[in-house]
């Protein structure tokens, strides 16, 4: 494959969120408690970024725009890592010594969500667990989703590469999925592949047990197959077509 010469830099992102289908001023909403959003806002990050290693010790000190090539066209999100990166380039693949310029796993949210979210930032920091405890009730009072209202998980995982500045590979996996009135995106997107988990187990295809999930090249285009058998697609882009 034309990614995998020596002589290419490599670049890897997989960012997910979940956000509201229908925008709002906050530019978020919430399914449960805000709490662990905000205590992830106070947790620091690691990632790859120019061909090294940077840490954060908040979120919005990463963040940066991604346009993302949806099945429905190109949308710009914001984006951050999320906590420590670097421990997946060896489930993913990666050998030691190969040219990578980025890796990141990371946190997708809506245009203008740092902008709706830069009172929090100020302060959440500093805030004792009886001040977090009492912003999230607020939050929560404030932003939660209505019964019925839809909710929308975009999730974006590509590899590029490049030789001499020019890209000579780059693709992307691409979901973007809507709740309903009966169920949540989110709702689906985390208990359909459970159960797959389940059947494997029941029938002897993995391990009984908490363990990493599958990397089995077969297992994984299964549950794809799967997923998109129930109408939940999992689209292939080649950003140079």
């Amino acid at each position: 494959s034309a990614a995998f010469s020596p002589d290419n830099r490599l670049q890897f992102r997989s960012y997910c969120g979940g956000v509201p289908k229908i925008p709002n001023p906050f530019r978020y909403k919430f399914s449960w408690s805000p709490l662990g959003v905000l205590k992830a806002l106070k947790s620091p990050s690691k990632s790859i970024q120019n061909g090294e290693v940077m840490d954060t010790s908040a979120p919005w000190d990463a963040l940066s725009s991604y346009e993302a090539l949806l099945p429905d066209g190109a949308e710009t999100f914001e984006v951050y890592p999320n906590r420590d990166s670097l421990p997946f380039m060896e489930d993913y693949g990666f050998e030691a010594g190969w040219p990578v310029d980025q890796f990141v796993r990371g946190t997708l949210r809506l245009n203008g969500w740092a902008e709706a979210w830069n009172e929090i930032f100020k302060t959440v920091g500093d805030m004792s667990p009886e001040e977090l405890a009492a912003l999230s009730a607020r939050l929560e009072a404030e932003n939660l989703y209505e019964d019925g209202e839809p909710d929308r998980v975009v999730l974006c995982v590509d590899l590029q590469a490049q030789r001499d500045g020019a890209d000579v590979w780059s693709k992307s996996y691409v979901l973007d999925a809507a709740g309903d009135a009966t169920h949540t995106a989110m709702a689906r997107l985390v208990s359909v592949p459970v159960s797959f988990a389940v059947e494997a187990v029941l029938n002897g295809e993995i391990a009984p047990g908490v363990s990493a999930a599958p990397s089995d090249p077969v297992m994984a285009r299964d549950w794809l197959a799967k997923l998109k058998a129930k109408g939940e697609p999992m689209e292939m882009v080649d950003r140079l077509a």
